[in-house]
């Protein structure tokens, strides 16, 4: 039986959740207002479902420090999909708000296996974006070109942050909205990309 910690801000949402897995072969072992570092530290749990995107970006600096993890986010934002990108998780998915009671069962059990789960429309967008080459519709701000440039020399998320003297959460952030701006799926074709329309210098 899958172990599940439900992550929602209110109680309303995580019962919601509750009663969504409750006649599934899911366990909702633990629960919380927040994806904190303690609860991705709790061994027994084996996929974590977050209500809402932003709890994502909350606790994207303690993500990117834990050992790779299954993570099953409700949103309909494309913005979502490049945090997710960005994390070292071992398998991660995307439902919509709306999902049913079969679609979020078979996502968990997805990445619970390792796998990456995206809505039709999502996944149609991402490929829509990995086939487009032309100038990102809109340009990469001041720090976001930074940000690019010191990806491009191979540093990390704690050494650029060390590097503009700014969090890593933030860093998170740039690297996502340039990954957008660029329709890039991972740093090495955000370089790719960013060097092909000039945008990185040496």
């Amino acid at each position: 039986m899958t172990k599940v910690f439900i992550a929602a801000t209110t109680p309303t949402m995580r019962a919601g959740l509750r009663a969504l897995l409750m006649h599934t072969d899911m366990q909702v072992v633990d629960e919380g207002s927040a994806l904190t570092n303690a609860a991705l530290r709790l061994a027994y749990v084996d996929v974590f479902v977050l209500a809402d995107a932003q709890l994502l970006a909350d606790a994207a600096h303690d993500l990117s420090a834990s050992e790779a993890l299954a993570l099953v986010v409700l949103s309909d934002e494309a913005q979502t999909v490049r945090l997710l990108q960005s994390l070292p998780l071992r398998g991660w998915g995307i439902v919509s708000s709306e999902a049913s009671t079969e679609e979020l069962e078979a996502a968990i059990k997805a990445v619970e296996q390792g796998l990456i789960v995206l809505p039709p429309a999502l996944a149609e967008q991402q490929f829509t974006q990995r086939a487009v080459v032309d100038e990102p519709t809109e340009p990469l701000t001041t720090r976001e070109q930074e940000v690019l440039n010191l990806i491009s020399q191979g540093l990390s998320n704690k050494l650029i942050a060390q590097q503009l003297s700014i969090s890593e959460h933030t860093v998170k952030f740039h690297i996502s909205s340039l990954y957008t701006k660029l329709g890039a799926s991972s740093r090495t074709d955000a370089v790719s990309r960013g060097a092909r329309r000039g945008l990185i210098t040496l």
